[in-house]
């Protein structure tokens, strides 16, 4: 009888220890429930830019390939602007950036703060529903620096209307791109050091404004210095239980191009190859980090960037040596067309996404919001994301009856509208709206294009052929609904929304 009572109690033992042995392998179970998210944002890197998308493309990207093997690669993913400010704003609010009072351009360093702290942005959604939450890097979106009683910004004072007034419980950054003054890196609502001196560059790559730099910036340090603290954030949240959010929007390879000398010369084409390469390297240790700290089934990782690639990158270099940073698609950054606003976008996530998973389904940056709702049961309002889809069922390989998006709407620097559904485009402009051939100053000068264009992206994935004089009905179509669009203030089912700045505009010039 002692014999089996203690057969017994030896095996309740060593259960106990496997179960217990079992609960340690998964990191005190946190990853279980809600999954972290880690949000890269690259600025300015093209479609083409990665093995991955272009085979044929100069540029070695070997991990950002391995993190699209390892998890899903989307082909049709598009920002919802081609520049950097308006996108960002979309990413964090799942609202259209027109909707906001910027209706055209970028804001300076300088410029007033575009997201109002009263709008629900991912992260202020995300921390009321127990994450912590984090921005490293390039804001773009303004802030409001501390004035004295003259008027003139003081870098001592406190900086207000910050990332952390928008949801983030941790940030640290640039107010905007590294070539726009000043350059001084602000923590939770601090200057971390006072500028000390006014830097200029005119080198051809990298460039910038002359405007007061921080003694502890180093342009060329600023995108490892990034990696660097968002490497280190997630090692110490993995040890926490709560699950964390870390937006990491990088300034590279956006202007001014500063590859580290150890990256220079190793693609073979020009600075701005090799800091692709950087970039590439950067993203396989963040990688590394996520997966030492035994988080790496539960992790969302997501790479995209913010609109195509710039002329900044010397293009014509790049073609020159067999490499077309946007792919086939036209156009650059800027531009109304698909080289504008079609970018790279990969996720993985172990738990849930099967390796080696490619979507053609057409996403849109916006949709962030509506994606991270759904992962934590939460109930969008009328008034937040207004045109944001979760791409859960794409992630879980669902399958999807007709399209994730009803339409997508495109937006140009000088505030022109494109808008796609299935195969169709249709651009409410007579030309690139941007940077490339034809200019919006070529076409007043011309004077005799049509006022829109209609191209088959599946037919014409270049957009040669312009069609609106052959499908009106198609034309009509498409411009009604992005009439309903503006009008509703949203592109999701709920109630009608209001626009910042008016029911119209000038570029919504058919509408007047």
């Amino acid at each position: 009888m002692m014999n089996c009572k203690l057969a017994k109690l030896l095996i309740g033992v060593l259960m106990i220890g496997f179960f217990s042995c079992q609960k340690s392998s998964v990191n005190d179970g946190h990853q279980a429930s809600s999954p972290n998210i880690i949000y890269v944002l690259a600025d300015d890197m093209g479609f083409g830019d990665l093995k991955a998308n272009n085979p044929e493309g100069k540029i070695l990207t070997p991990n950002l390939d391995r993190m699209a093997a390892e998890g899903m690669n989307f082909t049709d993913a598009h920002t919802s602007s081609a520049v950097c400010t308006p996108t960002r704003y979309g990413i964090l609010t799942g609202r259209y950036n027109w909707r906001s009072r910027l209706k055209n351009g970028v804001l300076g360093g300088y410029s007033k703060p575009l997201i109002d702290t009263a709008r629900s942005t991912v992260a202020s959604m995300l921390s009321d529903n127990g994450y912590h939450t984090a921005f490293i890097g390039k804001w773009h979106l303004s802030w409001d620096w501390g004035k004295d009683e003259n008027g003139q910004v003081d870098f001592s004072l406190p900086v207000t209307h910050n990332p952390n007034d928008n949801g983030f419980d941790y940030a640290y950054g640039h107010v905007a791109s590294l070539d726009i003054p000043p350059y001084v890196y602000v923590e939770n609502g601090k200057v971390t050091a006072l500028p000390n001196d006014s830097t200029q560059s005119k080198d051809k790559y990298g460039w910038w404004r002359k405007g007061a730099t921080g003694a502890d910036f180093k342009h060329e340090d600023v995108t490892p210095n990034f990696f660097r603290r968002g490497i280190e954030y997630v090692k110490e949240r993995s040890k926490e239980e709560d699950p964390f959010f870390l937006y990491l929007p990088l300034p590279s390879p956006h202007t001014p191009i500063l590859p580290l000398a150890e990256w220079q010369g190793k693609s073979g084409l020009n600075p701005y190859g090799d800091f692709v390469m950087m970039i590439d390297d950067y993203m396989g240790q963040l990688m590394a980090a996520v997966k030492e700290a035994g988080i790496e089934e539960n992790t969302i990782i997501i790479f995209t960037s913010d609109n195509g690639c710039s002329p900044a990158a010397k293009i014509d270099e790049l073609i020159a040596e067999g490499h077309y940073p946007n792919g086939i698609y036209r156009g650059h950054k800027a531009d109304i067309y698909e080289g504008g606003h079609r970018v790279p976008f990969i996720v993985k996530w172990p738990k849930m996404i099967k390796a080696g998973s490619i979507s053609d389904e057409t996403i849109c940056t916006t949709d962030l919001m509506a994606t991270c709702a759904e992962l934590v049961d939460y109930s969008l309002k009328d008034n937040e994301g207004e045109d944001s889809y979760s791409l859960l069922p794409i992630f879980r390989g669902e399958a999807i009856e007709g399209t994730l998006r009803e339409a997508t709407v495109h937006h140009s620097i000088n505030g022109s509208f494109a808008i796609r559904k299935g195969d169709w485009k249709l651009a409410m402009t007579a030309g690139s709206g941007g940077w490339s051939f034809p200019t919006p100053a070529q076409v007043a000068k011309q004077d005799t294009l049509p006022d829109i264009q209609l191209f088959n992206l599946k037919e014409d994935p270049r957009e040669e052929n312009n069609l609106q004089g052959e499908f009106p009905e198609k034309v009509n179509e498409l411009q009604t609904l992005l009439t309903q669009y503006v009008e509703r203030g949203r592109s999701t089912p709920g109630l009608p929304q209001s626009n910042e700045g008016g029911k119209t505009w000038k570029q919504l010039w058919w509408m007047q």
